[in-house]
């Protein structure tokens, strides 16, 4: 049982879901008006609660480089750095702006095929030549008609230990160009 002090029973009838906090667990809660008891002084609240812990997470499907697609997202890949060259650096740790911003283009692959990486910031520092990285929650972006892979916010770049495959660099799906059509039925 969560106790909710009188003054805020109003706010809480108004809401379908309320954080209750208790020792060790926070738990979300979902109630309707029905659910409601009012006791004094304070809001009693009698509720089915739905435990985080409950729900288990999905395994990552790891997709590989010849099935990337443009316009796509989620992929999360294990590929090998094969080269990297920085594009954009900018901003002085001494300057009155201490943040950088760093953009390099990485050659990764697998052993399907090879595209393009745009690391940023920190990621950078993980690209090094020959190490094995997975990239989680990457996404697909077009630049100039072809495909670049990136990791945003959302997405994890994590370092590996060395993978067993070669890459396969014969595939380079970043020289592919692409080209938007609009079809017009009529």
């Amino acid at each position: 049982m969560g106790f909710v002090s009188g003054s805020t029973a109003s706010t809480l009838r108004s809401r379908l879901q309320l954080r209750c906090c208790f020792p060790n667990k926070s738990v979300f809660v979902f109630l309707t008006l029905s659910q409601i008891l009012v006791s004094t002084p304070a809001l009693q609240i009698s509720i089915g609660i739905e435990m985080a812990e409950s729900k288990s997470l999905r395994k990552p499907v790891f997709t590989k480089v010849d099935q990337l697609r443009p316009g796509t997202s989620g992929h999360t890949l294990t590929v090998k750095v094969v080269s990297t060259m920085m594009v954009l650096q900018k901003g002085r740790a001494d300057g009155p702006q201490v943040r950088q911003m760093r953009i390099a283009e990485c050659l990764v692959g697998d052993e399907t095929g090879m595209i393009i990486f745009t690391a940023r910031n920190e990621q950078v520092d993980m690209m090094k030549e020959g190490a094995t990285v997975t990239l989680r929650n990457a996404k697909i972006d077009m630049f100039k008609g072809s495909m670049r892979l990136a990791v945003d916010k959302w997405g994890r770049v994590e370092v590996d230990e060395p993978a067993g495959f070669t890459v396969k660099e014969d595939n380079n799906l970043s020289l592919i160009e692409y080209e938007l059509v609009n079809v017009v039925e009529e």
